[in-house]
């Protein structure tokens, strides 16, 4: 047990705690706009973390680098996948998407703003999305909990176990998050962002001057095999390596598809303020995804053999045990802690804005006043939190990158079509969008559990591909939208920066 750890780890908890506190007191009369979409009006700096933050969850410094520590750089598909989906993602879904979002009747939760876009009917469409939100947020956030766990369970050496570390970290993220709503999400998420980079920027570059320096003696034995430093995962063009680079760059497709990220862009205040977004966010998460598998190559050269099966998903923190001073050692720890909470935080308060905005006032209590929509979000909050806990607590989990890979197919499997159909088909109608979504959920499923294992194509291959299918055929051979759904899709269409921007400098 190293006490400078322990100190940094609790300062941090206090930190984000006094952020949920402040933003509770701040916002105390604010409606369910402010809580859950901070009033529509998030900078373009704090936005891009936030976002960023929500999306990197532990595994990018656990589950990533320990699978290319173990397995070389055949695994870095996935952060090529990640960095081209990211990019893509701010620059043809987030400005198009908060125009729409905002035209589509001020929609402030993704379901909500696809019933309206689609004009639906009934509430089948919002319903839909909701259950998915909240069964697939339970097994992400209970990925985070898990390592949470892990880390205090190492810092503490023992003495306080991973069950108990589970409990305290979702006591914490439950109580920030049910306190200050979107904008206490959104800070601590920026804060957590800007710890999560300085970590990686400073930890693999020390480890470097180490690595080079005389006298140096790596920890374990350093076996190289031929493979290890070739983007082809066994070293030569076959089946495996063909898989393991598609369903790498798979994982780009998620970033249309995840509700607790691109709610983000609909939260920022102006045009010039997404134009921001836009760069920070991308830039962002290209050096966190770079820097997390130079981390792995490092940990790799540095541990040897001494990194297995068994302690994979620590190779950052054993790194930072090793060649750091216990309080900076403790800092650069709390980097896990707030990737970890960054992601949670974001789920939890998604899946309860979606739970109370499109299945408890638009089906049980359809003249719910702001608060008792608060109080069943914070309901919400507490149930997913618990049901997660649970899932991370059960033995056989598939671990942190498991869970992880598992949630991120989901969404992007169900709401990655038709996110972008939304945005960029004119006949997309209400039966489409509802068979695109039920599509996606269950081929990912299915598939995950049948056809995964043998073929080892990742499942969000042929989730994104059918839903995205299904959406068009059915579409196009059902009842074409209203005029007033094309007429809104072609306003929308025909906005420009420029011309935004002018209108925001008249007002």
């Amino acid at each position: 047990m190293k006490l400078g750890e322990i100190i940094a780890f609790i300062l941090y908890f206090v930190i984000v705690l006094t952020v949920g506190i402040y933003f509770f007191m701040k916002n105390r009369n604010g409606g369910e706009k402010d809580y859950f979409l901070g009033g529509r009006n998030m900078g373009g700096l704090v936005a891009a973390l936030s976002a960023g933050a929500s999306d990197m969850s532990a595994w990018v410094l656990m589950g990533l680098p320990g699978a290319i520590c173990i397995l070389g750089l055949g695994q870095v598909w996935i952060s090529i996948g990640l960095i081209i989906g990211t990019i893509c993602a701010w620059i043809f879904v987030a400005p198009k998407l908060r125009r729409y979002a905002i035209k589509a009747g001020d929609a402030i939760t993704i379901p909500q703003y696809l019933s309206n876009r689609v004009n639906a009917k009934n509430n089948v469409l919002r319903i839909t999305c909701a259950v998915i939100f909240v069964i697939a947020y339970c097994v992400y956030t209970a990925s985070s909990i898990s390592a949470c766990g892990t880390l205090f369970e190492l810092v503490t050496g023992g003495a306080i176990n991973k069950t108990t570390g589970m409990i305290i970290s979702a006591i914490v993220i439950g109580v920030y998050t049910l306190l200050g709503g979107f904008n206490a999400v959104c800070w601590t998420d920026f804060f957590q962002g800007m710890l999560m980079l300085a970590a990686l920027l400073i930890l693999p570059i020390i480890a470097l001057f180490i690595i080079n320096s005389d006298g140096f003696t790596s920890v374990g034995t350093v076996i190289t095999s031929d493979s290890y430093f070739n983007l082809l995962s066994t070293g030569k063009f076959d089946y495996k390596s063909i898989v393991d680079i598609f369903s790498g760059l798979a994982w780009g497709l998620g970033y249309f598809g995840m509700p607790h990220i691109i709610v983000r862009y609909i939260s920022i205040k102006s045009e010039r303020e997404m134009r921001k977004s836009q760069i920070v966010g991308s830039s962002w998460t290209t050096i966190i995804c770079i820097m997390a598998s130079v981390v792995a190559v490092v940990c790799h050269e540095y541990f040897g053999d001494y990194i297995n099966g068994d302690n994979k998903e620590q190779v950052f923190i054993l790194l930072a045990r090793a060649i750091v001073p216990g309080v900076l050692s403790g800092i650069l720890i709390s980097a896990v802690v707030a990737a970890s909470m960054s992601t949670a935080d974001s789920q939890l308060l998604a899946a309860s804005s979606s739970f109370s905005s499109d299945i408890y006032k638009s089906t049980i209590k359809k003249d719910a006043t702001d608060k008792q929509m608060l109080n069943m979000g914070r309901i919400t909050v507490i149930v997913v939190l618990v049901v997660a806990l649970v899932i991370a607590l059960l033995p056989g989990t598939g671990g942190i990158m498991g869970l992880v890979e598992s949630a991120w197919a989901i969404f992007g499997s169900a709401f990655g079509p038709v996110v972008l159909l939304s945005l960029y088909f004119r006949k997309l109608n209400y039966v489409g969008a509802v068979s695109s979504i039920i599509t996606g959920f269950v081929v990912s499923v299915v598939w995950m559990y049948t056809l995964a294992p043998i073929t080892g194509i990742y499942e969000l291959i042929p989730g994104f591909i059918l839903s995205l299918i299904v959406a068009i055929v059915v579409s196009l051979l059902t009842k074409a939208p209203e005029k007033e759904v094309t007429d809104i899709f072609d306003e929308v269409s025909k906005m420009t920066y420029k011309e935004e921007v002018q209108k925001e400098l008249n007002a």
